[in-house]
């Protein structure tokens, strides 16, 4: 049996806790509010993302449980093999995947928008071609690859200088949102009465609110970025559970503080209606002046350098593990001079760079439909926390696999049933958040593209026996899970 690559053991608590919480807010909370408005009103976007914040811990139960017992690199992937084999470990790993490099590819392409507002006239500049009613230009193509081999460079430099960055960016992001809300609060033209109305008035209440929850997925995924790196944690496993809770929640409560501050600044119902490419800086210009732009664009920076941070960290420790597993080709598990797997840091930076060349536009319809497999992720989380959970000791209990804890139990159960719930609002047509066309489109072929290439390496995954195909994933020729 050859002997299994580990990770340096680099990552401290609070550097995990920004990985986690700075992958959860990214691009999105500084964009996105004005959107989120016209879709639900003020109080219904905040009210969707507070359950779908609640409805995250609920999953985060399973995760810290499993993060706990197993420490390894590869999270869900490793999670999906403990509980239903290595076909289904590789469908977890194989969506995760695109998932990850999608949201590394859309926070590069954030920070060209972002100049596209600020700098417009350098943006537009080398005009090449439009796909999908989106101009793309020569110097976006060249923010989005210089951002991220930057970035590339210090995920290659190691984990700890990585984590201390992210730590560093997350403090200032979050001290950016707290300023912003405390002038426009403060602000004699802004005020409370701008909120009014609460919902939109052309769908109810419960509609408004559950079309926010649906997105809950996208909005807070990152906190899963804490198994991906798992293995190198210096500190004990048992934290991971708190620092989840803590990243949910400073998540949640920044969410809720973007869009109120930007429903303060104005009557939010004009604010939609004015159609703005970046409705929150013009609502927070229209109030604040030029110093307000300039906190958020730094606001702003630091949630797309900690998305891009976080999801590089989590793509290539996922593309690591799977590669330490046989899943996909021994390079990807390789370990460089700083001992981080620079190939897979290499690789992803260089398949998110294709994607700004396809326009902001076609790149959100794979980002869609990639969080059809962070929710089948967080299915396979909760089902295998359910099954190593156990009622009592009888029925085949198992005192090295399996953990009496009927209210963990019910918590897991309660998080497959919220992973269920998303996938349904995501694929039910009809539903608040049904995918569009082209979303559909982009999941049927990487579902196609996916068997294809299982049906291509099944031979070197039934090589595998059992007690090494456990000892790669899981460290330990036996599946045990740690008691309390």
């Amino acid at each position: 049996m050859e002997k299994r690559t580990t990770l340096k053991k680099t990552l401290k608590p609070h550097w995990v806790w920004a990985i986690a919480l700075g992958s959860s807010i990214g691009w999105g909370a500084f964009v996105q509010p004005a959107a989120w408005m016209g879709t639900a009103g003020p109080l219904g976007a905040m009210i969707g993302f507070a359950i779908g914040g609640l409805l995250m811990m609920l999953i985060a139960v399973s995760y810290g449980f499993l993060i706990r017992s197993f420490p390894v690199s590869g999270g869900e992937f490793a999670y999906a093999f403990i509980s239903l084999g290595r076909t289904h470990a590789f469908i977890s790993g194989w969506f995760l995947t695109l998932g990850y490099i999608c949201i590394v590819a859309l926070n590069a392409s954030a920070l060209a928008l972002m100049f596209k507002f600020v700098f417009p006239s350098v943006l537009e500049n080398f005009y090449m071609y439009q796909i999908a009613d989106w101009d793309v230009y020569g110097m976006e193509i060249i923010i989005a690859t210089i951002a991220l081999i930057i970035f590339g460079y210090l995920n290659i430099r190691g984990g700890g200088f990585t984590g201390s960055a992210q730590f560093i960016f997350c403090i200032i992001m979050v001290g950016g949102v707290l300023l912003l809300t405390t002038l426009v609060g403060i602000n004699p033209s802004a005020g409370i009465s701008n909120i009014a109305p609460l919902f939109p008035s052309d769908k109810t209440a419960i509609a408004a609110i559950l079309s926010i929850v649906a997105i809950a997925p996208w909005a807070f995924v990152g906190f899963d970025n804490i198994p991906q790196a798992a293995e190198e944690f210096n500190f004990s496993s048992k934290k991971a559970f708190r620092l989840i809770i803590l990243a949910i929640l400073f998540a949640t409560i920044l969410y809720c503080l973007m869009i109120f501050t930007t429903a303060m600044t104005q009557p939010w119902e004009g604010l939609v209606a004015a159609g703005h490419n970046w409705g929150t800086a013009e609502a927070i210009q229209n109030v604040l002046g030029t110093v307000g732009v300039v906190i958020l664009v730094v606001a702003l920076l630091m949630g797309i350098f900690t998305g891009l941070n976080g999801f590089i960290i989590s793509t290539s420790r996922l593309l690591f593990a799977m590669s330490r597993a046989k899943f996909i080709p021994k390079p990807f598990s390789k370990l460089g001079k700083h001992e981080t797997p620079y190939i897979s840091i290499i690789f992803t930076v260089i398949v998110a760079m294709v994607a700004p060349w396809f326009g902001r536009q076609a790149l959100t319809w794979v980002v869609d439909m990639s969080s059809i497999g962070v929710t089948i992720a967080y299915f396979y989380t909760c089902y295998t926390a359910f099954s190593l959970f156990k009622w009592n000791k009888n029925n085949g209990f198992n005192a090295n696999k399996h953990v009496v804890s009927p209210g963990k139990k019910i918590f897991a159960l309660l998080g497959m049933v919220a992973s269920i719930a998303f996938l349904g609002l995501l694929l039910i047509p009809g539903s608040p958040a049904f995918l569009g066309v082209e979303s559909r489109i982009a999941l049927i072929v990487w579902v196609v593209l996916g068997i294809l290439f299982y049906i291509m390496k099944y031979k070197d995954y039934k090589n595998l026996d059992k007690e090494e195909m456990n000892y790669l994933i899981l460290g330990s020729k036996e599946i045990k899970v740690k008691k309390d």
